[in-house]
């Protein structure tokens, strides 16, 4: 089973990434020398905000939508970021250019609520400011995705309600997904398929998930689901191209009996999904899947190209 575990975030392997270089408030250091304090809010008690991105021919696509996302969860849970957008396109560049990155890299910016004068949960113990950081890995992600597909396993632990912790926030307390995930794991499948409070199917541990059926794509009402910037874009793209597409309330019924199914995220673009809790989805032939991915794959080069 070990062997043949795989996520939506696989990649191909790239030895450039072990002498990487990290930034961490305004310096950059080796991999191996990249460090916060065992006080910082974010490592105890995953206080803080986060944003995936991707770089393409030395742009990030859709920047200021992924910026739009972090500004305004930073915003609502009273965390200064400490600079304007401005000031994060220049600590991305300085990252970029230190590791001669240019296309096909992955960036992972981290901003926590800072280091903590006493080790006890509240926000008024982060005195110092707020931490940054910004890890940059050349990353591709593995084409044979393409062709195997994700197993999905759907899980007893669910997305919640926004007055619990709101799934629109990208935030470091991750727990929720990660409990998912390995719940995943123990049925034998890649990845959970989370459920909304009220039973209809949500998004997994790590990716929002769309159905087709009889050509529609469907999606979650996006209640109880992290606002993704790759699912809007996917919506987009639908309208734009006479693809009929619906957020709505759906059923396991209706998403074992899909046609196709597949995942959105930054990192995998459209990643497909083979089965669902062991049975298998559609034929293989994936039309639509596989229209939509080349309809974003122009997208984002048109995006990198005007930016």
């Amino acid at each position: 089973m070990t062997d043949t575990k795989k996520t939506t975030h696989d990649a191909d392997e790239d030895a450039r990434n072990r002498d990487i270089k990290i930034y961490v408030n305004g310096d950059l250091v080796h991999r191996d020398e990249a460090k916060v304090s065992v006080y910082d809010s974010g490592f105890m008690l995953g206080d803080g905000m986060w944003e995936g991105m991707r770089l393409y021919d030395g742009k990030w696509a859709f920047f200021d939508e992924h910026m739009d996302r972090f500004f305004a969860s930073c915003k609502s849970v009273s965390l200064d970021v400490g600079m304007d957008r401005a000031g994060i396109l220049d600590a991305l560049a300085r990252t970029a250019s230190a590791n001669g990155m240019v296309t096909d890299v992955h960036c992972r910016l981290m901003l926590t609520r800072g280091v903590k004068v006493k080790p006890f949960q509240h926000p008024a113990l982060s005195r110092s400011g707020p931490t940054l950081v910004i890890i940059m890995e050349h990353s591709k992600p593995a084409e044979a995705l393409q062709s195997t597909g994700i197993r999905l396993a759907t899980v007893p632990q669910v997305r919640g309600l926004p007055m619990s912790q709101d799934a629109k926030y990208n935030s470091h307390s991750k727990l929720n997904c990660v409990i998912a995930c390995l719940q995943a794991e123990q049925a034998g499948a890649d990845e959970a398929l989370m459920l909304d409070p009220h039973g209809f199917v949500n998004t997994t541990n790590a990716c929002n998930f769309f159905i087709v059926r009889k050509g529609e794509v469907w999606t979650s009402t996006g209640d109880y689901c992290m606002n993704g910037v790759t699912r809007q874009k996917v919506i987009d793209l639908c309208c734009a191209n006479d693809i009929p597409v619906f957020e709505k309330n759906y059923s396991l019924y209706e998403a074992y009996s899909a046609d196709e199914a597949f995942l959105t995220g930054t990192f995998g673009a459209q990643t497909p999904v083979a089965e669902i809790d062991g049975k298998e989805i559609g034929t293989g032939e994936r039309s639509v899947t596989q229209r939509i991915r080349r309809l974003y794959k122009e997208l984002v080069f048109a995006n990198v190209a005007g930016g």
